[in-house]
């Protein structure tokens, strides 16, 4: 089934099967959702496979627009599928699944066998505001570098990620933001971080992450805010880095206690 699925054109739309039962006690966007990810999860289709957009499939089933829009945007908030502007709704070809420690996502990606690529979408010498001067625990009005950037895996986007960073001459550059990870190019001028302060979240994205991250604006969107710390406790980078969630997701290990 499943080396048949990639001989499939993926760019006709997949019209899943779906039988609803109105009088079960089973939400109808549940008994949508079920059957595709049954699918998904068998390898019956295709990464990359396009999928019935959510009109011709409420015309289709009989049901309201919200509910294969509920359907649908339940399967991306998982990772199933990914919706793009302009692309549609696709089973998703790809997910990062990255666990939680102090390491670069550049070399974790390297690492998980992804071929990643940086565009540096901003480098900004200045002046540290309250809010900066705070995250990078020193005083307002110190000179600080600003750096934005955009992450790709196999050209796909998957992360906005803006660090703000102490000026001077341990700072890296643009090319070697381009060509490699924040840690690794910190390495270069002997600067490592041993431990962090962060904290993960969500929230719906802003039009410009959607923009950057082609998603639709309003997707979920997963947030990641780090400060970073070197051997002598000094701040050698805060960075809040929003991630398109269909294509990227932390895992954590627990251990009970004895």
């Amino acid at each position: 089934m499943e080396g048949a699925a990639r001989e499939e054109n993926l760019d006709v739309p997949f019209v899943p099967r779906i039988m609803l039962d109105r009088e079960s006690s089973v939400p109808l966007y549940q008994q949508i959702a079920g059957p595709i990810e049954e699918l998904i999860m068998a390898g019956e289709l295709a990464p990359g496979r396009l999928i019935e957009d959510e009109v011709s499939m409420a015309k289709r089933l009989k049901v309201s627009r919200p509910t294969t829009r509920r359907a649908l945007r339940d399967l991306v908030m998982r990772g199933l599928l990914t919706r793009r502007r302009g692309i549609g709704t696709r089973v998703t070809p790809m997910h990062v699944h990255r666990s939680l420690g102090l390491t670069s996502l550049n070399d974790d990606l390297i690492a998980a066998g992804f071929h990643p690529r940086t565009e540096v979408l901003s480098y900004e010498v200045m002046l540290a505001d309250p809010t900066a001067a705070r995250s990078l625990h020193g005083e307002p009005g110190i000179e600080i570098i600003q750096v934005r950037r955009l992450r790709f895996i196999d050209d796909e986007p998957l992360a906005i990620m803006t660090n703000l960073l102490p000026a001077g001459a341990k700072a890296p550059t643009v090319t070697q933001l381009t060509g490699q990870g924040l840690y690794e190019s910190l390495a270069v001028h002997g600067t490592r971080p041993v431990m962090a302060q962060q904290s993960i979240g969500a929230r719906l994205a802003s039009p410009e992450e959607a923009r950057l991250l082609v998603i639709d604006e309003g997707d979920a969107v997963l947030v990641m805010e780090r400060t970073a710390f070197d051997k002598d406790g000094s701040v050698i980078e805060h960075g809040t880095h929003v991630y398109n969630c269909g294509m990227y997701s932390f895992q954590f290990n627990l251990v009970a206690d004895a």
